[in-house]
């Protein structure tokens, strides 16, 4: 017979079992926030999220922040992603802001048709840009810089336009870039040790360059030899695919023309400048091409001008044009860049090499003074007319005329924080940020440990900050284009520049001057954040998605309530994604989410659930 226990008792017993039972959940709860932050043994098996494919991309990520449960259902809810379906074939390699037919609209004057001239928002496409069928996975670098697989770009025009330049050669099922340029057939090492004659290239002087006509950036290329990074661009015109061979050989690249607006680079950004045979007119137009190349020419940078009109007395036969012409073209050229201050340096057959004064001081005392630009915000660039007026000096150039070499400039206070040029950034601020992105990149590794092992090349940054993502990953394995938003608090695209890291500014509610599949990593730092009242999500998305090579990869870093609605939208793009704590632990409301392109092209559709299907284009 049982014996009827205290009520009161049974009562108070029942109480401390729920307690016990609320501690152990919490006690579980804070050691598994403990290992996921990194801290405990946690970050141990983030190494399993890696599988080995003939790409070796992610496959899987390791471990799941609390918050990512209920982003998408599957039981076919409100909830699941929007799938986005594949755009025709014909946009397999879709540029938006530079589309041949919408170019034809606008005036051929100043090359303003080859500007950028960006759709609408109802001539948008809502749909993801095709990889070619058989796009192959590039080469490691520096097997890059020589070989392109042929489906990755199957343009043969240029191997038999250029066919005696040495620019590029079709072997077989692969591309071969020999290293030759219109003005270098016999390779770009021998044309660059032309240069190092004259400019201090092998000692870290000399470190950005913009290549002006970079044709498909042999210079560039070879320029990584000397650890000097180039910033290359041209146009999208007949010489079909010269900047989509560029990134697709490892080298930085961007779609643009010197035309009528201003390049989107920062004041003072390159050490060097680089104009071979790139079809530019320099002495036309008042000397505006002229002015904004001095723009973007750190004092003591270096200007080369090679081909026509240089010397033309020796080499006006091999050029079929008549030498009054080019005694004039020469004749210009110099006039301007006297009037630039510039010191001619030498010229080395037909090659000139000018170099900008460190400081206005000399130039003070020239009998021809150029017109002045008014004093403005020196990162008013985008979208902004060229003047025919020349930027003036910083107040102080002392730091200009202590120059540091790289490597010693990337970690050292860049001039325009020393002086106090960019308003709310202090040397506290600048060494504080090397720290804490040493820290973030650190716990990126041991989520993806790909990060620097060869297979990411090409790395964009769409909301750079101060650069220091990319000092953290500094390595001659990779590169980084630096992206200063156009709407961001700060414009510290010039601390880039003077780090010796290249830059560009970008206004992400258009698309980015590039071709598709151009970039193996893309970060983004808040980047939804900052463009959250600004264009929509999923814009932004699709456009990373246009740019991002099949299997590449996606870190996106942002806060959580942020997070959880781009994982939904990237639920129906063909990304595996997974969202992970911030490595201080679960209770910071920044989160980050990882992410891979599958792979997919022209004619199949990889779905949300991993199904493939054929599709008709």
């Amino acid at each position: 017979m049982a014996i009827k226990g205290n009520s009161g008792e049974l009562k108070s017993r029942s109480s401390a079992s729920i307690f016990i039972v609320i501690g152990l959940c919490c006690f579980f709860y804070i050691l598994g926030a403990w290992q996921r932050s990194g801290f405990g043994k946690g970050d141990k098996i983030a190494s399993a999220i890696t599988k080995q494919t003939d790409c070796s991309v992610i496959s899987n990520l390791n471990y799941e922040t609390h918050h990512g449960d209920d982003v998408v259902t599957a039981d076919g809810s409100d909830k699941a992603a929007k799938e986005f379906p594949s755009c025709h074939a014909k946009y397999v390699d879709y540029t938006p802001c530079q589309d041949q037919m919408r170019a034809m609209r606008f005036p051929r004057d100043n090359m303003i048709y080859r500007e950028r001239h960006c759709p609408p928002e109802d001539e948008k496409l809502q749909c993801l840009i095709p990889a070619p069928k058989g796009y192959a996975t590039p080469f490691p670098w520096p097997q890059s810089r020589d070989y392109v697989p042929f489906a990755n770009a199957p343009y043969k025009s240029l191997t038999v336009e250029k066919a005696v330049q040495n620019w590029i050669q079709y072997e077989g099922n692969v591309f071969r870039f020999p290293g030759g340029g219109t003005q270098f057939p016999q390779g770009a090492d021998t044309y660059i040790n032309q240069l190092a004659s004259a400019i201090p290239i092998d000692n870290g002087m000399v470190r950005t360059a913009l290549d002006t006509g970079c044709g498909v950036a042999s210079l560039g290329a070879y320029l990584f030899k000397k650890n000097v990074i180039t910033m290359s661009f041209a146009p999208r015109d007949s010489h079909e695919a010269q900047v989509q061979f560029a990134l697709e050989r490892g080298v930085p690249a961007v779609i643009g023309v010197l035309g009528s607006i201003k390049m989107p680079f920062a004041t003072r950004a390159f050490d060097m400048a680089h104009c071979s045979r790139c079809l530019i007119p320099w002495g036309e137009n008042d000397g505006l091409y002229m002015m904004e190349v001095d723009r973007v020419l750190r004092p003591g940078g270096y200007w080369v001008l090679s081909g026509p009109p240089i010397n033309w007395r020796t080499y006006f036969g091999a050029w079929k044009r008549p030498k009054e012409d080019l005694e004039e073209e020469q004749r210009k050229i110099e006039e301007i860049a006297r009037l630039l201050c510039w010191e001619k340096l030498d010229e080395l057959g037909d090659i000139a090499v000018w170099k900008k004064r460190t400081n206005y001081d000399l130039c003070r005392q020239q009998d021809i003074k150029p017109n002045l630009c008014e004093p403005s915000y020196p990162g008013d660039v985008w979208y902004k007319k060229m003047e025919a007026c020349v930027t003036p000096y910083p107040k102080s150039t002392k730091s200009y005329e202590e120059w540091k070499p790289f490597p010693d400039r990337l970690n050292a206070i860049p001039p325009r924080i020393s002086s106090g040029s960019v308003p709310g950034v202090s040397v506290d601020m600048y060494q504080e940020d090397i720290q804490i992105w040493e820290k973030h990149l650190k716990s990126y590794k041991s989520i993806n440990n790909l990060i620097d092992s060869g297979r990411f090349r090409n790395i964009m940054d769409m909301n750079a900050g101060l650069g220091s993502f990319a000092a953290a990953l500094d390595s001659p394995k990779l590169w980084v284009m630096n992206v200063m938003p156009t709407i961001a608090e700060k414009d510290t695209l010039g601390v880039i520049s003077d780090r010796g890291l290249i830059g560009i500014y970008h206004d992400w509610c258009e698309a980015f001057s590039t071709y598709p599949r151009t970039y193996d990593l893309i970060h983004a730092d808040g980047i939804f954040s900052l463009y959250k009242d600004k264009c929509r999500a999923e814009d932004i998305l699709l456009e990373m998605d246009r740019i991002l090579r099949p299997e590449g990869s996606v870190i996106i870093r942002d806060n959580v309530n942020v997070l959880i609605k781009v994982k939904k939208i990237v639920g129906g793009m063909r990304w595996d994604a997974r969202m992970v704590d911030h490595e201080d632990g679960p209770l910071v409301s920044e989160k980050v989410l990882f992410a891979v392109k599958k792979y997919w092209v022209v004619g199949d559709i990889i779905t949300a659930n991993n199904k493939k299907k054929k599709v008709k284009n």
